[in-house]
């Protein structure tokens, strides 16, 4: 029993010994490139650090403060002043361009959309709400519903779907926005696009979805003037 012992313990020092041996050769042979991709990642992280500290949160912080003035003209309707600024303080264009990467430069990029479409520059809309992306539902179907009208305005229904579908799925829970987004695709694709399949779909959508609303309410009418009644 004792040889036994023994032998197992000899054994697990061999196989100790032959790790170590075997790490030891893996270092030797890697050990320069290790040390290379190690360094580079450690100069990455303390880089990316020194970044966030010193670059990206004083640039969000004057991003905001220089957003104000424009917020303030675009709450007064004055739209040109809000997109281009007055001279001394930038409007909505040049803080997108500016702060670009920050939640202000983003945000500005819907402000800048909704300027544009209040001057009926819709081409212009359309550039910068498509920039827009946020988190938030209920801004982002917002944003989804004035790329429609944008496009629609230009005459690209296509696009106009497109988009009037995406507001009426992004934040389900407000019922009256997203019955109006689909209440407008479906008019969209009876009365522009005469796809009269599309349009029988969204309005049966409408009326199983937001029942209690007026577009839904209404869905029966605009049912029945494509040949389809009693829907359930």
């Amino acid at each position: 029993m004792t040889d036994k012992r023994n032998n197992e313990t000899v054994n697990e020092h061999n196989t100790g010994s032959n790790a170590v041996d075997n790490l030891r050769v893996f270092w030797l042979k890697n050990g320069k490139k290790l040390s290379i991709v190690l360094g580079a990642v450690v100069l990455f992280v303390a880089g990316f650090m020194l970044y966030k500290s010193f670059v990206q949160r004083p640039k969000i912080e004057e991003a905001l403060d220089r957003s104000f003035k424009a917020q303030e003209y675009f709450a007064k309707d004055s739209f040109n002043l809000a997109l281009n600024g007055d001279g001394v303080n930038p409007g909505f264009v040049a803080i997108a361009g500016r702060y670009s990467g920050t939640p202000t430069g983003n945000l500005a990029n819907f402000y800048a959309g909704v300027c544009y479409i209040k001057l009926n520059q819709n081409d212009k809309a359309v550039k910068y709400l498509s920039e827009f992306k946020t988190g938030s539902k209920p801004v982002q179907q917002r944003a989804y519903k004035l790329l429609g009208d944008a496009y629609g305005d230009m005459g690209n229904g296509a696009k106009a779907l497109e988009n009037y579908k995406k507001a009426a799925t992004t934040f389900e829970d407000d019922a009256t926005a997203s019955a109006d987004a689909l209440f407008s695709a479906a008019y969209l694709a009876q009365h522009v696009l005469n796809n009269k399949k599309e349009a029988i779909d969204l309005y049966t959508q409408l009326k199983e979805k937001y029942p209690r609303t007026q577009q839904g309410f209404d869905a029966d009418k605009y049912l029945a003037q494509l040949g389809v009644y009693n829907v359930n």
